[in-house]
């Protein structure tokens, strides 16, 4: 039987985000803005879970009805799906709602009209209802609100998808992984190029990189609140676990992977979350400034995600950032492929180039381009 699955993804990742979840087996693939719906099998359900790097969650639709108030949806709730199978007294649960209509239009409320619609059926049935689990909960119930309608999904993990596990250590504006994976997407980086990052922070950039050269799995070593689920296939789920891991490249060659960050501490930070992903033996973090590193004669790719003002840096300060930046590209990087993640425009004028290609970008509800350079 096939599940409509729904996928949550960073604004601007659609494509490659669709040509991810096809590539893994999804049908019937269709995006909108920040979301991408498909069908997949048990099987593709559980690949893409253990291999999908874009995004934030998966949704699996269970209902979708007609909601014209509190009332209206509280009974099409009670009816939407099986709850003796799908949540006895002894689960706890939490209750997300996105969206609105002008019935309802207040989140909070329509959470504890769908909390209500639950406990009071256990009640019923049982005698007994589930205690409510905000941090780690046995099921997420998920309620998207439109117009006239709303759509009944459960949540297959509790945290985000984009925390892989490996980055402990944060600078103080991180970019987060799923986001920096789609970027390298967008790029095209081939895995026989060097790879720099001039800013590289805490190295999420180049661990991604990396984790994609090597086919490491992001979702090989996380649990799931779909294996509490009342059609978990144990068996089907190790054999694709197995598949993902018998596939990794952890003997691959690779060119340079480099990254500089002149701030002593963020650099032990990038070496650290390096380790915890296992890939020291790929990755190289320079202490030093860019200006005083020398690049490899053999032109490759630079990615950089320099601050724009937003969260950190003042005006004046990253704008000598971005000029030495681009002057030092201009006379030491002839030949590479700059791409660069903006939130300024301001400050990308800075660089003194020209850009030759740009994408639209949300990061962290900050409008961005992804910014490619032809350095000559």
């Amino acid at each position: 039987m096939d599940i409509n699955l729904l996928a949550v993804l960073p604004v601007g990742l659609e494509d490659v985000g669709v040509l991810e979840l096809s590539t893994l087996g999804a049908k019937h693939v269709r995006k909108s803005k920040g979301r991408i719906s498909c069908k997949v099998d048990l099987a593709g359900f559980y690949r893409l879970h253990l291999q999908a790097r874009l995004p934030f969650r998966f949704l699996r639709e269970i209902k979708e009805f007609t909601c014209t108030g509190k009332d209206s949806l509280y009974h099409s709730i009670q009816n939407s799906c099986d709850w003796e199978k799908w949540l006895d007294p002894s689960k706890t649960f939490r209750v997300n709602v996105s969206g609105g209509s002008i019935e309802l239009n207040h989140s909070h409320f329509t959470a504890l009209t769908v909390k209500n619609a639950v406990v009071d059926l256990q009640q019923r049935i049982w005698g007994e209802r589930s205690a409510i689990n905000l941090k780690s909960p046995d099921l997420c119930i998920h309620l998207h609100i439109f117009s006239g309608g709303a759509s009944l999904s459960f949540d297959t993990s509790s945290r985000s998808l984009h925390r892989r596990g490996y980055r402990e250590a944060m600078g103080i504006a991180p970019l987060k992984e799923n986001l920096a994976a789609g970027l390298i997407k967008l790029s095209n980086w081939d895995d026989s190029l060097t790879l720099f990052d001039p800013l590289c922070g805490s190295g999420t950039f180049l661990i991604e990189a990396v984790s994609m050269a090597l086919s490491i799995p992001p979702g090989l070593f996380r649990s799931f609140l779909f294996e509490k689920w009342p059609d978990f296939d144990r068996e089907l789920w190790k054999l694709e676990s197995t598949f993902a891991k018998e596939h990794c490249l952890l003997n691959k060659t690779l060119p340079p992977i480099i990254g500089c960050e002149k701030n002593i501490e963020i650099a032990k930070q990038a070496e650290y979350n390096i380790s915890l992903a296992g890939l020291e033996n790929y990755i190289n973090i320079k202490n030093v400034d860019f200006r005083d590193f020398q690049l490899p004669k053999i032109p490759g790719v630079i990615i950089c995600n320099p601050p724009y003002g937003q969260r950190l840096g003042n005006p004046k300060d990253l704008e000598i950032i971005y000029r030495q930046l681009g002057n030092y590209l201009k006379n030491n990087a002839s030949g590479w492929d700059l791409w660069l993640l903006s939130g300024n425009s301001q400050l990308s004028n800075f660089l003194g180039m020209k850009c030759s290609r740009r994408f639209p970008i949300t990061n962290g509800g900050i409008d961005c381009r992804w910014l490619h350079y032809k350095i000559h």
